[in-house]
């Protein structure tokens, strides 16, 4: 067996180690501003208020080179992750922001723009009541359940091929939410208007992108708010289930992805269709995503003739997972990903499918966890470890922050 799988497993094993699950919730949609137990400082005449959060994810990730040879392709030890978060209020509670910078190179969406781009999230929100509010300024759209889950909040070391390729991510704009009630039935929904071209966009071009989103609990609300992170870490004494959809057309974006991608000569105009679910019972967790992009032309070329697309078809994720014991903190999960392209892009892309099993051990909850995660990658819907562009996958982490 390679030395660098030895690793993962020997790395596991020496840290583990008896808990008791415990964590404090984090939503990326509002600020953290109410019996918050960290870093934070109050002003004297109490108008001023701010608190104060990291998290960090150290990796090492191994890709084998095909399905039967077990040699590097590729391999990463490094620093996933690093993330300063600051919230709080001025004058009153009732005008809050949110501020959250990245300071690694994968956080920072420059591979794609070659610019730094430090800044995640900057907004500020005003609440008219508890269950209507709005928000200016950049942070994540109300696109698909697992890309508004924070990456903190992750059973698994990475979210699914189907967010990579489908998700809306962040931008700037206006953005509102109300939570109203339909009886003792829980419903949450959100509106975006935006710029479209994400983090990095200096100028907004002629078109904007309008997304939203609608949740709806039928079986009441979960238990610290468990339907914002994955694994029934509260074990959840009556089942619990969130069902959630949206849409999201990006007018005349100039990124391949609409806020995520390389840049394009010619704009496209995309339009993204998602639709979830999150179930909890005892320690059971399960959830499904679907995702849908649509654009009339994929393609963009240059002056010089280079082709850039869009990726055009549809993909679907499903993750089912166990607490085994509470006290101790062990969770196995399964997960199961495939995406097709659509015949538009056909000679440019595959049908790609993963299996992937994790474990992971929590030891407050979400804040402080070892994850160990391997997965097998096809393509063409061949299984064979033959096939070309079949690969074997693992992954160790550490998530840590507060």
């Amino acid at each position: 067996m390679n030395y660098r799988l030895l690793t993962f497993f020997a790395i596991y094993i020496c840290l583990i180690s008896p808990t008791i699950l415990y964590g404090q919730r984090q939503r990326d949609e509002r600020p953290t501003i109410e019996n918050f137990k960290g870093i934070q400082y109050t002003g004297d005449d109490s108008t001023f208020y701010i608190n104060f959060r990291f998290r960090m994810q150290s990796r090492l990730k191994y890709t084998s080179s095909s399905g039967d040879d077990l040699s590097d392709g590729s391999f990463e030890a490094r620093i996933r992750r690093l993330r300063l978060r600051m919230d709080g209020y001025i004058y009153n509670p009732k005008l809050s922001y949110s501020i959250q910078l990245g300071f690694t190179r994968g956080d920072q969406d420059y591979d794609d723009t070659d610019v730094p781009n430090l800044v995640r999230d900057a907004v500020i929100f005003y609440n008219f009541t508890d269950n209507f509010y709005v928000s200016f300024g950049q942070s994540k759209l109300p696109g698909n359940r697992q890309r508004v889950n924070s990456s903190g909040e992750l059973q698994f070391a990475e979210r699914s091929l189907v967010n990579a390729t489908f998700n809306v991510d962040r931008d700037f704009g206006i953005k509102a939410y109300y939570s109203p009630k339909i009886g003792e039935v829980p419903v949450h929904v959100k509106a975006a208007i935006s710029t479209g071209e994400g983090r990095v966009a200096n100028v907004t071009n002629d078109g904007l992108a309008y997304t939203g989103r609608a949740e709806i609990l039928p079986l009441g609300a979960f238990t610290n708010e468990g339907d914002y992170y994955e694994g029934d870490l509260e074990y959840e004494e009556s089942p619990k289930l969130s069902i959630g959809g949206g849409y999201s057309f990006n007018d005349r974006t100039t990124r391949s992805g609409g806020q995520t991608g390389v840049f394009i000569a010619s704009p496209l105009t995309l339009k993204t269709s998602f639709y979830d679910a999150i179930f909890k019972y005892r320690g059971w967790a399960y959830q499904i995503e679907y995702m849908k992009r649509g654009s009339d032309n994929p393609f963009s070329t240059d002056e010089e003739g280079d082709v850039a697309y869009t990726f055009k078809g549809q993909g679907l994720n499903q993750q089912l997972s166990y607490v085994l014991n509470r006290n101790s903190g062990y969770e196995l999960a399964g997960r199961y990903t495939w995406i097709k392209p659509h015949d538009d892009i056909r000679a440019f892309e595959s049908q790609t499918e993963v299996v992937e099993l994790g474990l992971t051990k929590y030891f407050r909850a979400h804040r402080l966890k070892l994850q160990l995660n391997a997965n097998y990658q096809t393509k063409g819907g061949i299984y064979q470890t033959s096939h070309d562009g079949n690969n074997w996958g693992g992954t160790f982490q550490i998530e840590l922050g507060i």
